[in-house]
């Protein structure tokens, strides 16, 4: 079972990532004495919640926070769209024991299985109930809003699903199939990279009229760990966010990918190359202009994802800043991504955009 969904209506997997499953680009942080949890630890904190005003960019801070992991700060997010909303519903597969992930743990206990409850195992049907409370995502969820005239929507319509590499997930499990649901105008792709992200995107999305499908990286569910608000807060969608500063290169990315670009970040700054680093966090509609904006001030572009690289949602980032900043690239824009194959099991180390090959793009664009 995977594949979960919120819902609002206007009327009446225990996947755990172990330290020898996880992918091949992350088993050695940047100080070899150092964790994987004390490395995401250290990332989470220099990431700040902000959000923009017309005067510049405002930072909110949060009395009270812990640290936990993504898994459990997207069950933090349910909570309290459950509890607030009493529109809100939460069902799929397996969701009402706590699903497979245990995101949905203790939902059905606190808010009642009319709630919060199990589906039969079929995608198909999870969403056209979906739709019919609030067809499927493509043909229905996506122009409900447009062929109404803008008088309906879909309640409030999130799709919630785990993507991407799990270490052992092969071509069924660690599948990243983002730039599918981009290319459909009317709905929303959300990807968080951490846990205090996750939190925060996921009630924007769940109070956002439009339908959503969000993302949840699968091998973080347990390994990202930081401090997390413990009330109610939101992030902005279609809002990127510089996570590192830089002049000589641009770095794009999302979700999982976010770590091991970091680390190639550092390794190139001990080389003399300055990275800007941006998680785009929605792709659709994504911010150009914060891209744009680095890149005119860098000259140079690097987008990663693990997705294969044709047709890859990079491409639609690389035609659309070669449109803007020509006149400012020092080289071509560069993308580091998944093979152009079904995701391989045993393979799986020459398939992922790691630190490596990330890092040799780095220094070829760079040296130009």
């Amino acid at each position: 079972g995977e594949i979960e969904i919120e819902i609002e209506i206007e009327a009446p997997e225990s996947g755990f990532v172990s330290k020898n499953t996880r992918p091949p680009s992350l088993l050695h942080p940047p100080n070899p004495k150092e964790g994987m949890a004390s490395f995401f630890r250290r990332i989470g904190r220099r990431i700040v919640i902000s959000c923009r005003n017309s005067n510049g960019v405002t930072t909110h801070s949060y009395s009270t926070s812990s640290t936990v992991n993504l898994f459990t700060a997207i069950n933090q997010a349910l909570h309290i769209a459950l509890d607030s909303d009493p529109r809100a519903y939460v069902f799929g597969e397996d969701v009402s024991f706590g699903g497979v992930f245990r995101c949905t743990m203790g939902l059905a206990d606190k808010f009642g299985k009319h709630r919060v409850f199990n589906t039969p195992l079929c995608e198909q049907g999870i969403v056209g109930f979906g739709i019919g409370l609030a067809a499927m995502i493509v043909n229905e969820a996506a122009k409900f809003r447009y062929r109404s005239g803008n008088q309906f929507n879909c309640g409030g319509l999130t799709i919630r699903a785990p993507y991407g590499a799990v270490g052992h997930g092969g071509h069924y499990h660690s599948q990243s199939p983002e730039a599918f649901f981009c290319h459909v105008p009317g709905i929303k792709v959300v990807i968080p990279r951490c846990p205090k992200q996750a939190k925060g995107l996921l009630l924007s999305c769940i109070r956002d009229p439009n339908p959503v499908v969000f993302f949840e990286p699968k091998w973080l569910y347990r390994l990202a760990v930081e401090e997390v608000p413990e009330q109610d807060y939101m992030l902005p969608l279609s809002e990127a966010e510089v996570v590192r500063e830089g002049t000589d290169i641009t770095l794009v990315g999302w979700g999982a990918q976010l770590s091991v670009m970091e680390e190639a970040c550092t390794d190139a700054e001990q080389d003399g190359i300055s990275c800007e680093l941006i998680d785009l966090r929605t792709l659709i509609p994504w911010d150009k202009e914060t891209v744009e904006a680095s890149v005119k001030k860098t000259g140079r572009l690097l987008v990663s994802h693990e997705a294969p690289i044709t047709g890859g949602f990079g491409a639609e980032i690389s035609a659309s800043i070669v449109e803007r900043c020509f006149l400012r690239l020092e080289a071509p824009v560069a993308r580091i991504c998944g093979l152009d194959t079904p995701f391989p099991l045993v393979y799986e180390p020459f398939y992922m955009p790691t630190k490596n090959k990330i890092l040799d793009a780095i220094k070829s664009t760079v040296n130009y």
